[in-house]
Protein backbone atom coordinates (compact mmCIF):
# COMPACT_ATOMS: atom_id res chain seq x y z
CA UNK A 1 0.00 0.00 0.00
CA UNK A 2 1.31 3.57 -0.94
CA UNK A 3 1.47 6.29 1.22
CA UNK A 4 -1.42 8.20 -0.83
CA UNK A 5 -3.38 4.88 -1.07
CA UNK A 6 -2.74 4.78 2.98
CA UNK A 7 -3.34 8.78 3.72
CA UNK A 8 -7.00 8.29 1.68
CA UNK A 9 -7.99 5.45 3.45
CA UNK A 10 -7.18 6.98 6.22
CA UNK A 11 -9.05 10.22 5.87
CA UNK A 12 -12.41 8.37 4.85
CA UNK A 13 -12.33 6.64 7.76
CA UNK A 14 -11.66 9.69 9.59
CA UNK A 15 -14.15 11.00 8.24
CA UNK A 16 -16.68 8.22 8.79
CA UNK A 17 -15.87 8.59 12.78
CA UNK A 18 -16.74 12.11 12.93
CA UNK A 19 -20.47 12.21 11.04
CA UNK A 20 -19.08 12.79 7.51
CA UNK A 21 -20.81 10.86 4.81
CA UNK A 22 -19.85 8.22 3.33
CA UNK A 23 -19.11 7.68 -0.38
CA UNK A 24 -22.03 5.12 -0.58
CA UNK A 25 -24.11 7.26 1.06
CA UNK A 26 -23.60 10.36 -1.57
CA UNK A 27 -23.82 8.10 -4.21
CA UNK A 28 -26.96 6.70 -3.29
CA UNK A 29 -28.54 10.04 -2.66
CA UNK A 30 -27.63 11.46 -5.90
CA UNK A 31 -29.49 8.11 -7.12
CA UNK A 32 -32.95 8.50 -5.27
CA UNK A 33 -32.95 12.25 -6.65
CA UNK A 34 -31.83 10.78 -9.87
CA UNK A 35 -34.74 7.78 -9.71
CA UNK A 36 -37.36 9.85 -9.09
CA UNK A 37 -36.88 12.59 -12.13
CA UNK A 38 -37.50 8.96 -14.07
CA UNK A 39 -40.30 9.88 -15.19
CA UNK A 40 -39.18 13.61 -16.57
CA UNK A 41 -36.04 11.84 -18.09
CA UNK A 42 -38.46 9.54 -20.23
CA UNK A 43 -40.25 12.63 -21.45
CA UNK A 44 -36.86 14.21 -22.65
CA UNK A 45 -36.40 10.70 -24.31
CA UNK A 46 -40.00 10.41 -26.09
CA UNK A 47 -39.41 13.61 -26.86
CA UNK A 48 -36.01 13.15 -28.75
CA UNK A 49 -37.51 9.67 -30.43
CA UNK A 50 -39.90 12.01 -32.39
CA UNK A 51 -37.37 15.18 -32.84
CA UNK A 52 -36.20 15.12 -36.55
CA UNK A 53 -33.40 17.26 -35.35
CA UNK A 54 -31.90 14.21 -33.80
CA UNK A 55 -29.98 11.56 -36.04
CA UNK A 56 -31.46 8.38 -36.96
CA UNK A 57 -28.68 6.32 -34.82
CA UNK A 58 -29.38 8.09 -31.69
CA UNK A 59 -32.77 7.19 -31.90
CA UNK A 60 -31.98 3.93 -32.28
CA UNK A 61 -29.62 3.73 -28.97
CA UNK A 62 -32.05 6.16 -27.17
CA UNK A 63 -35.06 3.45 -28.55
CA UNK A 64 -33.15 0.79 -26.92
CA UNK A 65 -32.21 2.60 -23.46
CA UNK A 66 -35.86 3.45 -22.91
CA UNK A 67 -36.74 -0.02 -23.85
CA UNK A 68 -34.55 -1.27 -21.50
CA UNK A 69 -36.11 0.72 -18.41
CA UNK A 70 -39.56 0.03 -19.50
CA UNK A 71 -38.76 -3.68 -19.89
CA UNK A 72 -39.89 -5.91 -16.90
CA UNK A 73 -36.73 -8.22 -17.19
CA UNK A 74 -33.56 -6.81 -17.31
CA UNK A 75 -29.67 -7.69 -15.96
CA UNK A 76 -31.06 -5.90 -12.29
CA UNK A 77 -34.80 -7.27 -11.52
CA UNK A 78 -36.89 -3.83 -11.11
CA UNK A 79 -38.63 -5.57 -7.85
CA UNK A 80 -35.58 -5.38 -5.83
CA UNK A 81 -35.84 -1.71 -4.16
CA UNK A 82 -33.36 0.45 -4.70
CA UNK A 83 -30.71 -1.88 -6.92
CA UNK A 84 -33.51 -2.63 -9.45
CA UNK A 85 -33.42 0.82 -10.48
CA UNK A 86 -29.59 1.39 -10.66
CA UNK A 87 -29.08 -0.60 -13.83
CA UNK A 88 -31.66 1.81 -15.21
CA UNK A 89 -29.98 4.76 -14.23
CA UNK A 90 -26.96 3.54 -15.58
CA UNK A 91 -28.45 3.02 -18.99
CA UNK A 92 -30.44 6.09 -19.35
CA UNK A 93 -27.11 8.74 -18.33
CA UNK A 94 -24.95 7.13 -20.87
CA UNK A 95 -28.24 7.50 -23.64
CA UNK A 96 -28.61 10.75 -22.63
CA UNK A 97 -24.68 11.83 -22.71
CA UNK A 98 -24.31 10.65 -25.99
CA UNK A 99 -27.42 12.28 -27.49
CA UNK A 100 -26.45 15.60 -25.75
CA UNK A 101 -23.09 15.51 -27.07
CA UNK A 102 -24.49 14.50 -30.92
CA UNK A 103 -27.72 16.61 -30.51
CA UNK A 104 -26.41 19.56 -29.06
CA UNK A 105 -27.77 21.73 -25.96
CA UNK A 106 -30.57 23.97 -28.00
CA UNK A 107 -32.42 20.20 -29.42
CA UNK A 108 -32.13 18.64 -25.66
CA UNK A 109 -33.42 22.33 -24.11
CA UNK A 110 -36.57 21.90 -26.27
CA UNK A 111 -37.73 18.98 -24.66
CA UNK A 112 -35.79 18.91 -20.93
CA UNK A 113 -38.76 20.25 -18.62
CA UNK A 114 -36.48 20.51 -15.27
CA UNK A 115 -33.34 22.42 -14.32
CA UNK A 116 -30.52 22.50 -17.32
CA UNK A 117 -27.66 21.68 -14.88
CA UNK A 118 -29.03 18.25 -14.54
CA UNK A 119 -27.85 17.38 -17.98
CA UNK A 120 -24.42 19.39 -17.70
CA UNK A 121 -21.94 16.52 -18.24
CA UNK A 122 -19.88 16.33 -14.97
CA UNK A 123 -23.89 16.10 -13.58
CA UNK A 124 -24.67 12.92 -15.80
CA UNK A 125 -21.05 11.77 -14.95
CA UNK A 126 -21.47 12.10 -11.53
CA UNK A 127 -24.91 10.30 -11.44
CA UNK A 128 -23.64 7.31 -13.88
CA UNK A 129 -20.39 6.96 -11.19
CA UNK A 130 -22.72 6.89 -8.36
CA UNK A 131 -25.01 3.77 -9.96
CA UNK A 132 -21.18 2.42 -11.40
CA UNK A 133 -20.64 2.31 -7.54
CA UNK A 134 -23.53 0.08 -6.86
CA UNK A 135 -23.48 -2.29 -10.16
CA UNK A 136 -21.24 -5.43 -10.07
CA UNK A 137 -18.42 -4.72 -12.72
CA UNK A 138 -20.07 -7.73 -15.42
CA UNK A 139 -23.49 -5.98 -15.31
CA UNK A 140 -21.85 -2.49 -15.93
CA UNK A 141 -19.62 -3.63 -18.97
CA UNK A 142 -22.47 -5.41 -20.35
CA UNK A 143 -24.72 -1.76 -19.83
CA UNK A 144 -22.25 0.31 -21.15
CA UNK A 145 -22.31 -2.08 -24.78
CA UNK A 146 -26.14 -1.60 -24.73
CA UNK A 147 -25.64 2.39 -24.80
CA UNK A 148 -22.96 2.48 -27.38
Amino acid sequence: MTATTSTAAGSRAGNRRRGGPSPRTGAKRTLIETIKQIPSYLRLMGGLLTDPRVPALDKVLLGVAVAYVVMPIDLIPDFIPFIGQVDDVFVLMLALRRLIGNAGTRVIRDHWDGAMEDLHPTALQEVIAAAAFFLPRGIRRRLRKVAR
